[in-house]
């Protein structure tokens, strides 16, 4: 027995050297990676400088060729609302296209989003991100049967009697909600 031991006691050193030959190799392999990507990052971020200062030299160029057969105030006024169209189209160009909805698709989402059921949403700023609380289903999900604990379980079968659904002005959001 006193062999196997000893044996046990190779096995785990042998793992501990493994796993710390492992961890160097590891880290040897990200350092080389991450001096890369910071002498590429630092190269765009150079790149980014220049194309700033050379976009600047370009816009000044602009206003003062504009400047020889204009006022001083309407050359610049003309380069700032070419810089601005340059900047819209841009920035419009960086959004994927797939990413816009159809205007009729956009229509839809607009009538669905506004519907809300049990009175008018809440008067919010307009472009708003939308109404202040979710607009509740035109169904209630489990049916109508009372027993599947669902909003609006209580409404009775079409043709039935029974227990009337609360109304949306009766329901307090700060009273605890108890299950049966």
């Amino acid at each position: 027995m006193a062999g196997m031991d000893h044996l046990e006691h190779l096995d785990k050193h042998l793992v501990d050297e493994l796993a710390q030959v492992a961890r160097e190799t590891i880290r040897d392999e990200l350092r080389q990676q991450t001096r890369k990507q910071r002498r590429t990052a630092m190269l765009y971020a150079a790149s980014g400088a220049v194309a700033l200062y050379a976009g600047a030299a370009l816009a000044l160029a602009l206003g003062l060729a504009l400047a020889l057969g204009l006022p001083d105030w309407a050359a610049a006024l003309i380069t700032a609302a070419i810089l601005g169209v340059a900047a819209y189209l841009l920035r419009g160009a960086a959004h994927p296209a797939g990413s816009r909805p159809a205007p009729e698709r956009e229509a839809e989402q607009a009538a669905s989003r506004d519907h809300v059921v049990g009175g008018t949403p809440p008067v919010g700023p307009a472009g708003g991100p939308g109404p202040a609380y979710p607009p509740m289903p035109p169904v209630a999900p489990g049916g109508a049967g009372a027993a599947t604990g669902a909003p609006g379980a209580g409404t009775p079968a079409p043709g039935g009697s029974g227990p009337a659904a609360p109304r949306q002005d009766d329901i307090d959001p700060e009273q605890p909600h108890h299950r049966a």
